[in-house]
């Protein structure tokens, strides 16, 4: 397995003749910047000439991730693809603010909340699927871990909730991006040669960067969605001839993990305050 942080400007950024050109960014937090950058960073995209734009999750908070998609699709004119992040739930539900992302993307055109989007054809050869997956404690030491996120305050489903209960919900949010990866890749790889994946966890331990170097068991819990890295896994042993890229964010650490000769995960790097886009694939 070969892996190690990546401090390129544009890590995602691979060289050939390409059909379309894929933006992505991630755990751009704009609710911390003012209306007049949120749209700097539309434009900032939109003049890369990137064909759409993935956002791997943390987009803004449950009561402005509506508006802010909205204000970034009227400047960026091009599909936006996302999933939601933990902090796109803050002073919200977990159900609530996805019965709104799927909503959103119903009445505007351009907006798609992966996880209800299916399959997105970006060429011929290569998919695009999404989903928003969560960290489900299962990595590290979570009965011995001192973090505390405000997630287990902010987000409806975990207020009130002791830590044995806490980590009977994350398995269930693990599992249920588990259970859908499967099927969901199966079917992709039946029609395409390579799909990349949006989820906002990452789902591999190797995965899991910040400031350079992988998180320790304190935070491995509540940074790392090990189900659905275990499905990942399975599927890409049973189709050795195809390729999977995975896009994911959390940690705010930016690094590459190549987990199987046909499975590279890439981790977004992020800075409060300061959106930036991650990079560019040039899709074949």
């Amino acid at each position: 397995m070969k892996q190690g942080p990546d401090h390129s400007s544009t890590a995602l950024h691979v060289s050939c003749d390409r059909t379309m050109q894929l933006a992505w960014a991630t755990d751009i937090h704009l609710n911390f910047v003012s209306t007049e950058r949120v749209r700097l960073f539309g434009r900032f995209i939109a003049g890369t000439g990137a064909n759409a734009l993935v956002i791997s999750g943390d987009i803004a908070e449950a009561d402005s991730f509506e508006s802010t998609l909205e204000l970034l699709a009227e400047d960026l004119a091009v599909p936006i693809y996302f999933v939601l992040g933990n902090h796109d739930f803050y002073r919200g539900g977990i159900a609530e603010v996805r019965e709104r992302a799927d909503a959103l993307s119903r009445r505007r055109e351009l907006l798609h909340w992966l996880p209800t989007a299916g399959i997105i054809p970006l060429t011929e050869q290569t998919a695009l699927v999404g989903h928003d997956g969560w960290a489900d404690g299962r990595l590290g030491n979570y009965e011995r871990s001192t973090v505390l996120l405000n997630d287990y305050f902010l987000i409806e489903d975990f207020a009130g909730l002791d830590e044995d209960e806490r980590l009977i919900k994350l398995k269930m949010l693990g599992d249920e991006s588990a259970v859908w990866a499967a099927p969901v890749l199966t079917e992709a790889f039946e029609r395409f040669e390579r799909v990349v994946l949006a989820t906002h966890v990452p789902p591999f331990r190797e995965s899991c960067w910040y400031n350079g170097v992988i998180s320790d068991d304190n935070w491995l819990p509540h940074f790392t969605n090990h189900a659905l890295g275990a499905a990942l896994d399975r599927v890409m042993e049973g189709h050795p001839d195809r390729g999977l890229t995975v896009l994911c964010g959390h940690t705010h650490g930016q690094g590459v993990a190549a987990i199987r000769h046909n499975l590279l995960v890439r981790t977004g790097g992020a800075e409060y305050g300061r959106p930036r886009l991650q990079g560019l694939l040039d899709v074949p």
